[in-house]
């Protein structure tokens, strides 16, 4: 049987050869149509992809090129993070924003030497090429979907891929979530961040080989384990975590994906303000929610979207925010990412609302309530009118 057809980016209809594999059950998130969410058997392919033995599809994501000798000039002056020294082989990840600071596109970067690498969502791709095509100028930049000739696999691992390498360097983006990159600011306060054991990356390699990757022995894991990983890495995503009204303060993305000491890009100065002397409306949060639920004798488990209830000052409920990510973790359960009001108790248990019950959660702070005013500002007194001078 042939696996559903897909659409990645702009290009052209193709085959998706891992949704042929026994037990293949398809994402039910639109965004994440034409890959698979697990294999039968969730929990084991989580265990296998965290141990760094498994590899997971994400062949339904876009791939963009940026040749010519102003790309990493270019790509620096329009977003957040400091690239234009960017070396061949390494990688990095950076947002473009619009006037007011609000998230617009989150990409990942990889610079060949020859080429500059952006690996990003499928519902990214065809509103950023249109814009950054508006924006090329004078400029000695070319711009290419390359999304019908290469796929992305993930991996927390090293596992033996046919790594597309068309200058010589193998295209391997590895993610800088460990730690605070350079020009980097966390405001999670956790003693051991949950990162720091995050080796993720994600590997390209030519779609004309993913046939031969999926009759290989190589074990592979579904979308579900990829989530269940990154939420409890505290790992903000495009697609889940950013709405329209997102600044990378409310997602600690500050971490990897924004240097503060470089200036002159759009959005610039509300992150620099929030930063330094305000606070982040709204603050990323994990949660455990109490496993299951029984309504009308049916399991009931929260869901993107459900909204999140807290008590206020009396006593009566309150919607301070949503669940944007939730997934079952092979070791610690049901987890969940939510973006909630920064005023929020952080110390209340919380409710999620989904499917006529509210189920309690534990709140973990990721983005504390006095994020930002990081600025050190000192105020001389000034002397009184008529005062003397002693």
């Amino acid at each position: 049987m042939l696996a559903p057809q897909i659409s990645v980016g702009n290009a052209p209809v193709v085959f998706n050869e891992f949704l042929n594999r026994p037990g293949a059950v398809g994402a039910d998130q639109a965004v994440d149509a034409g890959v698979a969410a697990h294999y039968g058997d969730p929990l084991a392919e989580q265990r296998a992809l965290a141990a760094g033995t498994a590899i997971v599809d994400l062949s339904h994501r876009a791939v963009i090129t940026i040749s010519g000798p102003d790309r990493l000039s270019w790509i620096n002056s329009l977003t957040s993070q400091s690239v234009a020294g960017l070396a061949p082989g390494e990688s990095s990840e950076t947002l473009l924003l619009n006037m007011t600071g609000r998230i617009d596109y989150a990409v990942r970067l990889f610079d060949d030497g020859t080429d500059l690498w952006l690996l990003l969502e499928r519902n990214e791709v065809a509103g950023l090429l249109t814009w950054l095509g508006s924006m090329q100028f004078a400029l000695r930049v070319e711009l290419l979907d390359r999304s019908i000739e290469f796929a992305t696999i993930g991996t927390l691992g090293q596992p033996t891929l046919p790594v597309t390498a068309p200058h010589g360097l193998p295209v391997v983006w590895r993610d800088r979530w460990m730690s605070v990159g350079p020009g980097g600011f966390q405001y999670a306060k956790a003693t051991r961040h949950p990162a720091a054991g995050w080796t993720y990356s994600e590997v390209l390699v030519p779609r004309s080989a993913l046939a031969g990757i999926v009759a290989s022995d190589i074990p592979v894991a579904g979308l579900d384990a990829l989530e269940a990983l990154r939420i409890a890495a505290w790992r903000p995503h495009f697609s889940s975590e950013v709405d329209e009204k997102t600044i990378p303060h409310e997602l600690d993305w500050l971490r990897t994906a924004v240097h503060l000491n470089k200036g002159g890009y759009r959005g610039q100065q509300t992150v620099a303000k929030v930063h330094n002397i305000g606070h982040p409306p709204r603050r990323l949060v994990m949660l455990y929610p109490e496993d299951a639920h029984s309504v009308d004798k049916h399991s009931v488990r929260p869901s993107r979207g459900d909204e999140v209830v807290a008590p206020n000052k009396d006593g009566a409920d309150q919607i301070v925010g949503r669940v944007t990510s939730v997934a079952r973790h092979f070791e610690l359960g049901t987890v969940a990412l939510a973006v909630i009001k920064r005023g929020t108790d952080p110390t209340a248990e919380l409710l999620v609302r989904t499917a006529g019950c509210d189920i309690p959660a534990r709140q973990v702070v990721i983005v504390p309530p006095d994020a930002g005013a990081a600025a050190t500002v000192t105020v001389s007194r000034l002397p009184r009118r008529g005062s003397v001078p002693r």
